[in-house]
């Protein structure tokens, strides 16, 4: 089967076409899945988290899933952040320290992904933080990480990767899981029927969640959201349906036509904010 992929932003229709061809190939079964980036001539390289997700999702069909007739420069990109690495396809070097490269985490593997933290933001143009605010912004991720990992149920893992565009001022970081989704979860756990962008919606409340006994629960948005506000950059979530952005001037809530296999949560953070940020409570008088 041959599934041709257009140009892929981190935008409501760069999602919306990762889950249109993830319908396409949801019901191939030990085939070869041709994905035709020839008329790709762009590829934000933190997608390649949400890409993963569904290149697994057909992996469990017992596909075989080849990236075939790449543009150099999308090769170039796909290459420095190591996406292409496990589909035949040579390393690129990351001369210009710009690249968060593309991993894929098991549940259980939290401690790894602080490593990976703490590895690869140093250098990519974050906004300048007090020691306490790094670490809560770390921390941050890290709580949607583990929230992906306890409430997506997911069997292949939790993808992440991001990239530093300094011509364009701009940090994205993406996490991504092939789980079953906010609507399907909270369906599931409590009995209620939403549309998918209404679930996204009920899980973004404080105090709503799925998880079972007196543990918090939530999606370890609220500090993110509160930075963003302040730095005048994005949050996006896309799951099953449903999409919401979260910007200074507002949110957004929509629905794409098809289904994304799993969950995505896209940071986005404007390197080009000169502000110093600290907590209120390392603020002295």
């Amino acid at each position: 089967m041959i599934i041709k992929l257009q140009d892929i932003r981190s935008s409501f229709d760069g999602f919306a076409r990762l889950a249109d061809i993830a319908k396409d190939g949801e019901d191939c079964f030990f085939d070869t899945i041709e994905v035709d980036m020839s008329t790709t001539s762009w590829f934000d390289a933190n997608m390649s988290a949400p890409l993963g997700v569904v290149f697994a999702r057909w992996g469990e069909g017992i596909n075989t899933v080849q990236p075939v007739g790449i543009r150099p420069n999308v090769e170039t990109i796909l290459a420095k952040n190591l996406f292409l690495v496990g589909y035949g396809y040579a390393a690129r070097p990351d001369i210009y320290g710009t690249v968060i490269p593309f991993r894929r985490f098991n549940p259980e593997d939290d401690r790894y992904f602080v490593s990976y933290l703490n590895k690869h933001l140093a250098g990519k143009g974050l906004p300048t933080m007090s020691e306490g605010l790094g670490r809560r912004f770390k921390d941050s991720l890290l709580e949607v990480f583990v929230n992906a990992a306890m409430h997506s149920e997911t069997k292949l893992g939790i993808f992440a990767c991001g990239q530093f565009f300094p011509t364009r001022h701009r940090l994205d970081f993406c996490i991504a899981d092939a789980g079953i989704g906010f609507r399907n979860k909270i369906q599931k756990e409590l009995g209620l029927t939403m549309n998918a962008d209404d679930a996204i919606r009920w899980a973004l409340q404080e105090g709503h969640t799925t998880r079972k006994g007196s543990i918090p629960g939530g999606l370890g948005l609220k500090l993110l959201c509160e930075f963003v506000t302040l730095n005048k950059g994005r949050i996006q979530i896309v799951s099953d349906r449903g999409y919401w952005e979260y910007t200074p001037e507002g949110q957004t809530f929509r629905q794409m036509d098809r289904s994304f296999p799993g969950t995505v949560v896209n940071l986005e953070i404007d390197t080009a904010d000169t502000n110093s940020y600290c907590l209120i409570s390392e603020i002295t008088f």
